[in-house]
């Protein structure tokens, strides 16, 4: 309440200084929040997780489950046009004149096929199945259909930040393609980057997303001598982003806590000549991750991370 004196100079240069400081400050604790939220969390490092506790589920050998309706409700996710906006929440061109093959696990129909996809074909230091049907969660949502959802979704992603996407298979075809075929369409499209999308089949109780590394391999068709270095920095921009977009913490069950595994016996990986990477987005099999699997603005979320984590790779 003013009482009609006037203050000397001398406080009123004083009074006008605080005021400067404290918006100063302000500026500089804003500064750091938008830097902290962008930051990728400490270099999109993903945070430790619970320790290891069990044996590993390979990526397709888990045991088939029923395949149930195909729930890709939910943001259009069958057409990958959920969200014309790039992974910044913007359109732009970030990726313009990139390549990015995004390969959806299995394929719906291959439980139809189960011979076709029984033939054994070479992976470099083996020879493996063609392809499988896949998991699916207890009450019949099946792996295929959830690859399909989220990877249409992160292509929309992509697609807005300007990259050309690269399907191996759109549930267009019979079945597969093999695994080797799966390889050879990054190579041959000339990619920059490569995930195969994937949901794991362990037991009740393993939580979590993991990033499978390809591990050195070099034997007959297979040479990952060149894409080793390249693709763990793939899996390691992915594994951060997936955290920081979905809030899953990496596997108790493998890695270490780490999110990342290195595995010699994918052809998928063995094959390729472009860095890739397989991310396995939870366990189907465990009821609390199937929930997160199941919910269509999860999957959302998750193509989301994938599509940062490609778009931070290839910006890098």
């Amino acid at each position: 309440m003013s009482n009609g004196s006037t203050f000397p100079p001398r406080r009123r240069f004083g009074g006008t200084l605080v005021v400067v400081l404290a918006a100063l400050l302000a500026a500089c604790a804003a500064g750091w929040l938008i830097w902290r939220s962008t930051s990728g969390h400490g270099g999109d490092k993903p945070p430790k997780a619970l320790p290891a506790a069990g044996p590993a589920t390979s990526p397709g050998g888990a045991p088939p489950g029923k395949d149930g309706a195909d729930r890709t409700d939910g943001g259009d996710g069958r057409n990958g046009q959920g969200d014309q906006a790039g992974p910044g929440g913007r359109a732009g061109t970030r990726l313009k004149g990139k390549v990015v093959l995004l390969d959806p696990g299995h394929n719906p129909h291959n439980r139809d096929h189960t011979r076709e996809i029984a033939r054994q074909v070479d992976v470099g230091n083996a020879r493996k199945e063609c392809d499988t049907t896949g998991t699916s969660t207890d009450d019949g949502y099946a792996e295929a259909s959830f690859t399909l959802d989220v990877a249409r979704r992160a292509r929309a992603l992509l697609q807005a930040e300007g990259a050309k996407v690269v399907f191996t298979q759109d549930g267009d075809r019979p079945y597969g393609p093999c695994v080797d075929e799966r390889a050879r369409a990054g190579n041959e499209a000339g990619a920059d980057a490569a995930v195969s999308v994937h949901a794991d089949g362990a037991g009740t109780g393993n939580r979590g997303f993991h990033v499978i590394l390809p591990a050195r391999v070099t034997a007959g068709a297979a040479d990952t001598s060149a894409i080793v270095g390249p693709s763990r920095q793939l899996g390691e921009r992915l594994a951060g982003r997936f955290v920081a977009a979905t809030g899953s913490a990496p596997a108790n069950y493998l890695g270490d806590g780490t999110g990342l595994v290195v595995r010699s016996d994918l052809g998928g990986l063995n094959l390729s000549g472009i860095p890739k990477v397989f991310l396995e987005c939870g366990n189907m099999r465990d009821a609390k991750d199937a929930a997160q699997l199941t919910d269509p603005q999860w999957r959302e979320k998750a193509a989301r991370g994938i599509a940062e984590g490609i778009t931070g790779f290839l910006t890098r």
